[in-house]
């Protein structure tokens, strides 16, 4: 195969053949750069006569990239973000920034840490506009693909191009409604007792529920929520017991009493998640360390 001349390729083809990787299909590329179907297939002719080779081929209904492309794939994506990362224009203002920063977490998280981020916003940028989204169990391709520009997760994807910064510790205890029972004394009490479980949207489980598992112990799960938000008007008034991080007793389950989890479960850490892209993109460093400032002010580290 002859070499490449990159210098023949401008960077919107190379763009183009990232997302058509990401995608698996010219149709949702098409879609996902805010072009034709047609303007994706001219660029990917001319990739293909670039790079000498198909790059994708039909298999049924879609396609699938050669094995050239999947090599060449990550180089080109490297080629990309180094230059998304090249200084440009004046320093970043925030009090002048005008742009949409999203943000995935899931209720908890949201609940916990974004108002305060908002108020900083509304203060100091107010033309930054706030986007949540829910994360579920988090994937890297969630920042690969530009879904959202943040996350924010205990659960961190062991992959390089992800870079990541603990913000604050948690742990997972057991809340009761005081005025309808006592709280349970041992593993046999709380196994015994009705729960209410948790399942992300994504079909995800918290993971204490696969340490239970693993010690082959059940219990009794009569009503599933999405989130956490669904488990304060379900525990109300009943002799149920609901599993959820502490930290939540002092907002959305601050009217129920809590304890230990009876079992050993291991404190976890609530993490921020971004794509390396984005390391050193001033407006984004800006806003990560606005994250990074309220949660500092909830551990007792800001004055």
């Amino acid at each position: 195969m002859k070499p490449v001349d990159m210098l023949s390729l401008d960077l919107r083809s190379l763009a183009t053949f990232v997302a058509v990787l990401d995608e698996g299909s010219v149709s949702r590329a098409a879609v996902r750069l805010g072009v034709t179907q047609s303007a994706v297939s001219h660029t990917l002719e001319r990739l293909r006569q670039a790079f000498g080779d198909p790059l994708f081929v039909k298999s049924g209904r879609g396609i699938v990239p050669t094995d050239y492309a999947l090599r060449t794939g990550p180089h080109i994506r490297q080629l990309l973000d180094d230059l998304r990362t090249l200084p440009s224009g004046p320093p970043f203002e925030p009090a002048s920034a005008e742009f949409t920063f999203t943000i995935a977490a899931n209720d908890y998280q949201r609940d916990l840490l974004l108002p305060g981020l908002l108020r900083i916003l509304r203060q100091q940028a107010p033309g930054i506009r706030l986007q949540v989204i829910p994360s579920g169990i988090p994937n890297a391709d969630m920042l690969r693909k530009e879904a959202c520009d943040l996350i924010i997760s205990p659960h961190a994807p062991e992959t390089t191009d992800i870079m990541q910064r603990g913000l604050m510790a948690d742990r997972m205890v057991v809340f009761y409604d005081p005025n309808q029972r006592n709280a349970p004394t041992d593993l046999a009490e709380y196994l015994k007792a009705d729960h209410i479980a948790l399942m992300f949207a994504t079909g995800e489980r918290p993971g204490f529920e696969n340490t239970l598992h693993a010690k082959g112990l059940d219990r009794r799960n009569v009503v599933t929520v999405a989130n956490f938000s669904g488990l304060p008007e379900f525990l109300r008034g009943t002799d149920m017991l609901a599993t959820a991080p502490e930290r939540m007793s002092a907002q959305l389950m601050r009217d129920f009493a809590w304890v230990p989890l009876p079992f050993d479960y291991k404190p976890f850490t609530l993490l921020m998640l971004w794509h390396r892209r984005h390391q050193n993109d001033p407006a984004h460093r800006w806003v990560r360390n606005q994250v990074n400032s309220v949660a500092a002010t909830m551990n007792g580290l800001n004055d």
